[in-house]
């Protein structure tokens, strides 16, 4: 089993659901997370883009600032970037199509785009019936 952990844009979350769907893997857990890449929380307009339009641009990002920006003087205030976070635990042999699908879907070519993570599962169980493993997983 494996734990695959994509973070995407929050506008591609239908989509990404609707392919995880597709591929018969529904159950998922999503989480609204924040954070930063190799961009480093600057503002791209494609990034940004992802934000309903009735956002005033304030409203839109908040600069978060670390606990070394609050300690030093940093140049521009490091910001976070909002994304979605969806993990799913699955069969080994179902990875290479999901992170297809997934990346099929969630790739604009602009920073941003989100990462997918595959971590191994050494074991599940399902606590309502005491499923173990591959039947918890189902």
């Amino acid at each position: 089993m494996k734990e695959i952990t994509m973070i995407i844009r929050r506008d591609k979350l239908p989509e990404t659901k609707k392919a995880l769907d597709d591929l018969g893997y529904p159950s998922m857990s999503i989480q609204s997370v924040e954070g930063r890449g190799r961009q480093r929380g600057a503002l791209c307009a494609e990034m940004d883009a992802e934000l309903p339009e009735s956002y005033c641009t304030t409203a839109k990002l908040k600069p978060t600032p670390s606990a070394y920006a609050l300690e030093h003087s940093l140049p521009k205030v490091a910001l976070y970037v909002p994304k979605r976070m969806l993990t799913v635990v699955v069969p080994d042999d179902a990875v290479a199509a999901i992170v297809q699908s997934v990346i099929a879907v969630n790739r604009t070519g602009k920073a941003g785009d989100g990462k997918i993570f595959v971590s191994p599962v050494e074991g599940a169980l399902r606590v309502r019936t005491g499923d173990r493993n591959g039947e918890a997983i189902a």
